[in-house]
């Protein structure tokens, strides 16, 4: 597996990749309806390729498929971090956290925080992230629970 930058060619399969996992994985902690306003099925393509190109993911690729994703912003907020819905608990999401904080130190970030899902708490509290709040937040017209996380590197 190799972790590297985005490409335009490649909003396709990250908006496949997102919709698959929040469908597939995030419907364990979530209903139907908070997965579908979360990631609808008529997603935006020109959207997805204006924001990706704005935020500038690294991409996870294994065997030139792309397995994983997740966004480091300046101010080292990890925006979106998902992977592959077929590829949980390899340690896909490790490689790519471990790319994005030695990014961010290099880049002179002292803290990442994130709005992780139910589903990705444990991932990042593993990864010596901590709670700041849970929150209530809206998608669509539709609430849910999510939580503010941070670690300081």
């Amino acid at each position: 597996m190799i972790i590297r930058e985005y490409r335009l060619s490649d909003t396709q399969a990250i908006m496949k990749l997102f919709y698959d996992t929040v469908h597939e994985i995030n419907i364990q902690d979530y209903t139907q309806e908070q997965v579908n306003a979360w990631a609808p099925e008529s997603m935006d393509y020109e959207f997805w390729h204006k924001r990706l190109q704005t935020k500038l993911p690294y991409i996870a690729e294994d065997n030139g498929e792309i397995v994983g994703f997740g966004e480091l912003e300046a101010d080292g907020h990890i925006d979106c971090f998902y992977c592959h819905s077929k590829y949980q608990k390899k340690g896909i999401g490790s490689e790519l956290l471990s790319h994005i904080e030695n990014t961010a130190k290099l880049q002179g970030i002292k803290r990442l925080y994130t709005e992780a899902s139910i589903t990705a708490k444990l991932f990042f509290q593993s990864k010596g992230f901590s709670i700041v709040k849970e929150q209530q937040v809206e998608r669509r017209g539709v609430t849910f629970k999510n939580y503010v996380m941070e670690k300081y590197l």
